[in-house]
């Protein structure tokens, strides 16, 4: 079983060794509904994360299945709107790239936390890309669509990683832990500027 010490080192180490992903600023149309719905289904930095929360809220169960994405989704409105609003948010493209390593590891090691402490772990990689997408909006556009637009899309990547994690059940957890492993992978190959 991986302790919260080793896991707060892990982040704090693959912080400090991120390279910017630059994925987000600056990419296309980010006015509209369309542009917000699309965003999260074009990089595998989205896709990865999303799913990952999906997985490991299928694999705790519970409470985990609703608390977890409506923490990601939730959070990441704040941090959009933080974006948007030009408060400075510090290791924002690291941050996000951690996210898609340290979620694929607790989907791959089936970390069993408390449902709390999920939404803790959550919501601040949620507030990572949820600032990364609001300072996209211009500042002549009120971004309202294009935050409704990532939000619902975000949710569907979730329910996704739900249905996934839930249609694979107890009998074929291993393959819901290898997906994991999988995003994990994905994040490193990000980390090190090789995906």
């Amino acid at each position: 079983m991986i302790t919260a010490k080793r896991l707060c080192l892990s982040a704090i180490l693959l912080l400090a060794a991120a390279m910017p992903a630059y994925a987000h600023v600056g990419i296309g149309t980010t006015s509209s509904f369309t542009a917000g719905f699309i965003h999260p289904l074009s990089g595998l930095d989205h896709m990865t994360v999303m799913i990952a929360v999906g997985l490991w809220a299928a694999l705790k169960g519970g409470k985990a299945i609703l608390a977890w994405p409506a923490a990601f989704v939730g959070v990441m409105l704040v941090g959009g709107a933080l974006g948007m609003e030009h408060m400075p948010l510090p290791f924002v493209e690291p941050g996000i790239l951690a996210s898609v390593v340290a979620l694929g590891l607790l989907v791959a090691l089936a970390v069993d936390l408390p449902v709390s402490a999920g939404v803790a772990i959550i919501g601040l990689f949620a507030l990572f890309h949820g600032h990364a997408h609001g300072t996209e909006v211009p500042e002549n556009a009120g971004g309202l669509e294009y935050m409704a637009g990532f939000a619902i899309a975000t949710a569907l990547l979730h329910t996704t990683g739900i249905a996934a994690g839930l249609g694979l059940g107890i009998r074929f957890r291993g393959l819901a832990r290898a997906a994991g492993a999988a995003c994990a992978a994905v994040g490193l190959g990000l980390v090190f500027g090789v995906l």
